[in-house]
């Protein structure tokens, strides 16, 4: 088995290349309106949505792997995006990498606490045993890869679950259906499309992101079987580690997706603080 630093550094830059692909995929045109621009240095990647209208995509990661965090570098991941007008931006950064005068450095250049996610890992072999071995009924849903016929729709689907407004952003998740690295899934409800996910293969890591089922089709075991078709997916591709993220539980709050990983055998590799930039501190 790696070790957990090299288990960090895969699952941190499967992470930053995901994004990274995923935003080349839209047209320029969208690309223009939503004002994206991406840029890469000290190993890591950051990505600017100057006019993203969830106030989520403009991100840092994957630094602190090929060379150290310094005040320096983060003075210019800030400037990048200064320089951008972002208005927000979220360095994630693995607790491994952060340097001793980490608080130091978020003071100097404004960064505030933002909920952490955590960072999760299965080998892709004990996540197929597992499958094997649950005594769950199957679900009733129809789950298959996604092709561009149901692109769009798909697209949209996981944005309305997401809660964010689907112009421009349903586009670009629904660019990744068909493209190289990108292994697209929906769960139907008869004719209707009623769960996403999506699997991004790099380098024997397949990253799971974009698990969403529609609140009426809910406890129906959608997630699961998003989870399965990805992780048989993901076996076949010679995979052999599997990587997500979500948001922990905290005291009185219950994670469905997260439960639904650890029933597949996913364990936590750590938890990773989010860091929040805002334009002139605002």
């Amino acid at each position: 088995m790696m070790r957990d630093y090299d288990l960090a550094t895969e699952a941190e830059l499967s992470e930053a290349e995901q994004n990274f692909d995923l935003r080349m995929g839209l047209p320029e045109a969208i690309r223009t309106k939503l004002g994206m621009a991406e840029a890469r240095f000290a190993g890591g990647v950051v990505m600017s949505m100057r006019h993203d209208p969830a106030g989520y995509w403009s991100k840092a990661l994957g630094f602190g792997f090929a060379t150290p965090i310094t005040a320096d570098l983060i003075h210019e991941v800030c400037s990048f995006f200064e320089n951008e007008q972002t208005p927000m931006a979220v360095l994630q950064m693995s607790p491994h990498v952060l340097p001793d005068d980490w608080n130091e450095i978020c003071a100097k250049a404004g960064l505030s606490e933002s909920p952490p996610w955590v960072k999760l890992l299965c080998e892709t072999g004990v996540a197929c045993r597992r499958l094997a071995e649950m005594k769950d009924s199957p679900s009733p849903l129809r789950v298959a890869g996604v092709d561009q016929q149901d692109a769009d729709t798909w697209g949209a689907v996981m944005m309305s679950v997401f809660q964010m407004p689907a112009e421009g952003l349903a586009q670009m998740m629904s660019s990744a259906v068909g493209r190289p690295g990108w292994h697209c899934f929906g769960a139907w409800d008869g004719d209707e499309l009623v769960g996403t996910g999506m699997l991004y293969a790099r380098h024997g890591i397949g990253r799971f992101l974009g698990g969403t089922t529609v609140p009426h089709a809910r406890k129906r075991g959608a997630h699961t079987a998003l989870l399965a078709a990805r992780a048989l997916a993901a076996r076949d591709l010679g995979c052999r580690w599997l990587v997500a993220e979500t948001r922990p539980e905290s005291p009185g709050t219950h994670n469905p997706s997260l439960r639904n990983m650890y029933r597949m055998g996913f364990d936590a590799l750590y938890e990773r603080q989010n860091w929040l930039w805002r334009l002139n501190g605002r």
